[in-house]
């Protein structure tokens, strides 16, 4: 199973192998720059915030990655947080 943990590091990955960081990656993939900001991971209730398909498609897009590329981060040392 996918947590929401593990998509948030995700793209934490992305930003340092792409050598920016995750406010650069926002931007290079036309979004807001404090899209991937910590606290913008989690709504003020506590719950954990997903980001959407839109967000993941604009930064495979930036990035010239396909959907298998990105699930692909998944299957590394990704760190196993339960914050559903």
């Amino acid at each position: 199973m996918i947590t929401n943990f593990q998509t948030w590091h995700a793209f934490d990955k992305l930003a340092m192998e792409n050598n920016v960081t995750v406010s650069g990656l926002a931007r290079r993939s036309g979004l807001d720059a404090t899209t991937f900001n910590k606290s913008k991971r989690v709504f003020s209730s506590g719950k954990a915030r997903w980001p959407s398909m839109c967000t993941v498609a604009k930064v495979l897009n930036a990035l010239h990655m396909t959907m298998n590329d990105f699930a692909r981060l998944f299957q590394e040392d990704s760190p196993q947080q339960n914050n559903d």
